[in-house]
């Protein structure tokens, strides 16, 4: 391994410190022992001490059986007793005889030497003990001295992960979907696998590949799935942590990151979300000094400088590829682009049974209608669906996962959670009932509006009430007859709530259908081509999202076309608004109908609805075609 050096150091430095400790530890416990022993030798019974007077007195009366003389201190031992059990002390000048006591007293008088032994370990104590706290203060010091200057040293370090052989190998069998992203991929595993074939023909395998696609859609598991085919080291990396704020820190972490590739080559460099440090130069307000543009440079300058034979290839991620820098991008660099679309009805299929393979499910689970049903969604999106499940299966203490938990999960995940206590007056209720009814019947009439799936006026997510309509099949496009029935059935809403309260009956409840209508009817306008004066000329106004960027930035069009194109969103709104009104006064009675069945049954499903609004019309003045 490349780190084998710098561990072997940390290994010895830290057996050092493993010896010092255990001879601190050993000194102490010494110590301890030697107080241990000094206190069990001594007899620690506590005497009673009297006047010298009463002792020499006692002694004379024949009551003192031995006297026992230790410097200044004589202990008393009384007549028929074993241990002494009285104290006092003498005058340091004369002997006891001279203070008072018979010579013919029948008393034994012993003389000891002072004892030295508590001395000793009292100044060893007060030597050793301070010493000890010195020298282990000194040594935490150093140690975190020594921790700072190896933190300094590893600053500009590469932060990379390395999943090497020793860990559980990703496969592209693994991953469920990406079929086509996977055939892009295979001839990078193979090139890593058999360089010479390639080389043998002068043929170049891609420095660099770049994953695009929304979040979500298993970008970073293909590239371990590369990494695990080929078999070799795979170093991962978020773009992020080559940016700091110290000034050439990144472009250090990534010289470092590209020779630890090198030394364990063939490997395969990962950048996550590669749009953090390789924006489009010349955003920020430090120019070419910038610490992020430093940073992308050293990333030019790495990938340029692969030799040949290196057999590195790097592989980027990100769901931004338009703010990307065009160096970057160009060939010798990052050479293949491989897309990564959100996943077919067929591949939601194969990656819901993929996250159900290890959840126990009834045996009415129907995992195709809910890939049927889940178009848009991404694979991050349908593994949490099925986690849901399975959360909600346990909350009511199923032993198996079924239809109505799975139901359940997928409505939270794409409406919201349903908020039953939030309290709604008897005239908020009637008014989400007919504001609903009129999304519902105008979207049930027109000929390019998706079918209704479901109605309720149960507060969702945020919202007050919900009218879902889901596409039957997948689409890779929208035509004009689509947009505008999309625009219609959004002003469904507010329609209803002017036939049954009037023009400024309306509630704020249409707000969120109002500014999506509009920003739809914008994009259709700038970004489609879709205008009627404007038809065929696109617009499009990328700012880069960069605060400097937008200081700075104007429009790639002039003012009278702007003029051009409010004119033509207003007139989007105003054609959908008044087809809307048409229909729902010319279906007032199924309006109604519909109305006053979600007041009972607060909930419908599509069947249901079909059948309420069967006979509904689509009236001649709202028809496109």
């Amino acid at each position: 391994m490349f780190n084998k050096n710098s561990r072997r150091k940390k290994i010895k430095q830290r057996k050092q410190q493993e010896k010092i400790i255990r001879a601190i530890i050993l000194t102490i416990s010494l110590i301890f022992v030697g107080v241990v022993i000094y206190a069990m030798t001594n007899d620690m019974t506590p005497l009673k001490s009297i006047s010298i007077t009463e002792a020499i007195e006692r002694a004379n009366k024949g009551q003192i059986s031995k006297m026992e003389i230790e410097g200044n201190e004589v202990k008393l031992t009384k007549k028929g007793d074993e241990k002494p059990s009285l104290k006092f002390v003498k005058d340091k000048e004369g002997t006891i005889y001279e203070q008072g006591l018979n010579k013919d007293a029948k008393v034994e008088v012993e003389i000891k030497k002072p004892s030295q032994t508590g001395m000793i370990l009292l100044n060893l104590g007060s030597i050793l003990i301070p010493a000890i706290l010195v020298i282990g203060f000194l040594m935490f010091m150093v140690n975190r001295a020594q921790g700072q200057n190896n933190q300094a040293l590893g600053f500009g370090k590469s932060k990379a992960r390395l999943y090497g052989l020793d860990k559980k190998k990703v496969k592209f069998d693994d991953i469920a979907g990406s079929e086509n992203a996977k055939k892009d991929l295979f001839e990078v595993v193979d090139f890593l696998k058999n360089p010479k074939k390639y080389q043998q023909l002068g043929a170049k395998i891609p420095t660099g590949v770049i994953l695009v696609g929304a979040p979500g859609t298993g970008k970073t598991m293909l590239a371990r799935a590369v990494a695990g085919e080929a078999e070799v080291p795979f170093f991962s990396i978020s773009g992020s942590e080559f940016v700091e704020m110290f000034v050439g820190v990144g472009a250090s972490r990534v010289r470092d990151l590209f020779s630890k590739a090198k030394k364990n080559s063939p490997a395969i460099v990962f950048i996550d979300e590669i749009d953090a440090v390789g924006r489009k130069r010349g955003s920020g307000m430090g120019g070419g000094h910038d610490e992020r543009e430093q940073t992308l440079n050293q990333i030019l300058v790495e990938m340029d400088g692969f030799e040949d034979d290196a057999n590195v290839i790097v592989i980027a991620a990100t769901n931004r590829v338009d703010v990307l820098d065009p160096a970057l991008l160009r060939p010798g660099r990052f050479d293949r682009k491989v897309k990564i679309a959100l996943p077919e009805r067929a591949d939601r299929l194969a990656i819901l049974e993929t996250h159900f393979k290890n959840k126990p499910a009834e045996k009415s689970v129907d995992l195709d209608a809910l890939a049927a049903k889940t178009a848009g969604s991404s694979g991050a999106d349908l593994a949490n669906i099925a986690n849901e499940a399975a959360i909600i299966a346990a909350s009511r203490n199923h032993k198996k996962i079924s239809s109505d938990d799975l139901t359940e999960a997928f409505e939270k995940i794409a409406i919201g959670p349903e908020r039953k206590t939030k309290a709604m007056t008897e005239a908020e209720r009637r008014l989400t009932a007919w504001h609903e009814a009129g999304h519902a019947v105008v979207g049930h009439v027109l000929p390019d509006s998706d079918p209704v799936h479901k109605v309720t006026i149960i507060p969702r997510g945020g919202t007050g009430g919900v009218t879902w309509f889901i596409p039957p099949n997948d689409k890779s496009y929208k035509n004009v007859y689509e947009y505008k029935d999309i625009l219609a059935r959004a002003m469904g809403g507010r329609q209803a709530e002017k036939i049954i309260n009037g023009a400024d009956g309306v509630t704020n409840g249409a707000h969120s259908d109002l500014q999506k209508a509009t920003e739809i009817a914008r994009d259709m306008i700038i970004e489609q081509g879709m205008g009627k004066q404007l038809r065929d000329q696109v617009f499009h106004d990328d700012n880069g999202g960069m605060v400097f960027d937008k200081m700075a930035h104007t429009r790639p069009y002039s003012e009278k076309t702007a003029q051009l194109i409010d004119q033509e969103v207003a007139q989007l709104i105003k054609e959908s608004v008044e087809r809307a009104k048409v229909i729902l006064t010319e279906n007032r009675k199924y309006l109604d109908k519909l109305a006053q069945e979600l007041l009972e049954k607060e909930t419908l499903e599509s069947e249901e609805v079909a059948a309420i609004l069967e006979g509904c019309k689509l009236p001649k003045e709202a028809k496109l075609h």
